[in-house]
C-alpha cells in the first residue's frame, strides 16, 4: 500500500515509517520539524531514514530518501497548511492515512495553548478533508491515554467515560475522536483511533520520563520526581506500540463485507501499571548508578495512575505486549549511550 505518515519526524512516526518500508509499502513521511524539542534529534531520525538534512529542510517538496529510494519520500509541511496539504494528496494517491502529527506534551499546553489549537485541532481538521475529498478509505490516527483524565477507575476501558480531560492536549485529543467520528458517520470512511500509553524506547522524546532520568542519573544531576513519586504508569515500549498499529494499517477493509465498525476506538499500552519509583530503579540497575531525587508536588494536568485495558485491540488484531521494563530500558539506554557517544 501507498501510506502517508504524519508526524514521520516524530518518535512514533520514524520506527512506523521504518517498519512499512522494510515490509514493503511506499510510505510518504510528512512532518514540520518544530522545536518543541531538538530539531538535531529529528533531522538525525530522517537521516535515519535516508532523508538528509539539507533535502529535510526543504519546503513543501517531496525528497526521496537516499537509502530506501522511492519506497520512502519526506515532506516537510504543517497539516495547518490546507492548500499545500490539499496539494499533497492531489498528487499522491494515498491507499491509508496514518497522522501521529501533533503538539506533544501535557505539561507544555499549560503555557502554550494556541500550539494546540492549530497543530490538534486545525490541522486534524485539514486532514479530515482532504481524506474526504481523496476518496481515502481508512484514517489510522493517534489520541492518548490522557483524554481519561479525571477517571480514578482501572485499568482504563475504551467504555469509560472520558468528559473530564484535565489538560488541554487531552481535551484536543478528545476532540479528534469526535471529528474523526462525525467523518465516518456523514462520509463513509473508516477511522480507528488509538490511545497510547507513555510510550518509550531508542529515539523517544527528550521531555519524556525515561529520557529525562536516565540524562540525569549519568549526569549526576537531581531528578524530578512529581506527587513525590506517587504514580503509576503503564510504560509501553515502542515496538509493541508498531506491533499494534501494523496490522490496523494493513487491514483495509472495507464495512460493506466486514462486521466492524467504520468507526473504532482502541487502547493501546502495556496493560501493566509500573509503579514510578519502579521506573527509576530499573534504569538506576541498567546504569549501575544511583539518582539523586527531588520530590516534587503533582503538577497540573497531571494523573495519579494510568492503566490500559487492551481487550479490545486482543480480540480484533490479536494485540499482545511482550516487551518488560527491564527488558525495555536495556535497550533504550543501550541506544541513549551510543546515541550520545558516552
Amino acid at each position: 500500500m501507498k501510506i502517508l505518515v504524519t508526524g514521520a519526524a516524530g518518535f512514533i512516526g520514524f520506527h512506523l515509517s521504518e517498519r512499512l518500508v522494510k515490509m514493503g509499502h511506499q510510505v510518504v513521511g510528512l512532518d514540520n520539524v518544530n522545536d518543541y524539542y531538538s530539531t538535531s534529534l529529528k533531522y538525525n531520525r530522517l537521516k535515519e531514514l535516508g532523508v538528509l538534512e539539507e533535502k529535510a529542510k526543504r519546503i513543501n517538496e517531496i525528497v526521496t530518501s537516499d537509502k530506501y529510494g522511492d519506497a520512502l519520500k519526506f515532506i516537510r509541511i504543517s497539516l495547518e497548511e490546507k492548500t499545500m496539504l490539499s496539494g499533497l494528496f492531489s498528487s499522491q494517491k494515498f491507499d491509508v492515512v496514518c497522522n501521529l502529527a501533533a503538539q506533544a506534551g501535557v505539561r507544555h499546553s499549560l503555557e502554550n495553548p494556541a500550539a494546540y489549537i492549530d497543530s490538534n485541532i486545525v490541522g486534524f481538521s485539514n486532514l479530515l478533508e482532504c481524506i474526504r475529498n481523496h476518496d481515502i478509505k481508512h484514517l489510522v490516527y493517534a489520541s492518548s491515554s490522557s483524554v481519561y483524565g479525571l477517571n480514578r477507575e482501572v485499568p482504563f476501558k475504551i467504555s469509560h467515560s472520558v468528559d473530564r480531560p484535565i489538560s488541554l492536549y487531552a481535551a484536543t485529543k478528545k476532540s479528534n475522536e469526535l471529528m474523526a467520528h462525525t467523518y465516518s458517520h456523514l462520509f463513509g470512511f473508516r477511522t480507528t483511533g488509538l490511545r497510547f500509553f507513555t510510550v518509550y524506547g531508542p529515539w523517544g522524546r527528550p521531555d519524556m520520563a525515561m529520557f529525562l532520568f536516565t540524562k540525569g542519573i549519568l549526569n549526576n544531576t537531581p531528578i524530578e520526581v512529581f506527587n513525590n513519586g506517587d504514580l503509576e504508569r503503564d510504560f509501553t515500549y515502542i515496538d509493541d506500540i508498531i506491533n499494534g498499529i501494523i496490522p490496523i494499517i494493513e487491514d483495509n477493509y472495507t464495512a460493506s463485507y466486514n462486521p466492524k465498525k467504520l468507526y473504532n476506538l482502541y487502547n493501546i499500552g502495556n496493560s501493566k501499571s509500573v509503579k514510578l519509583l519502579d521506573f527509576i530503579e530499573a534504569i538506576e540497575d541498567t546504569l549501575h548508578l544511583k539518582a539523586t531525587k527531588v520530590m516534587k508536588p503533582m503538577q497540573p494536568g497531571d494523573v495519579k495512575a494510568t492503566w490500559a485495558d487492551v481487550s479490545d485491540l486482543e480480540r480484533d488484531y490479536n494485540y499482545r505486549s511482550n516487551t518488560s521494563i527491564d527488558s525495555g530500558v536495556k535497550q533504550f539506554v543501550k541506544w541513549y549511550k551510543a546515541y550520545y557517544s558516552i
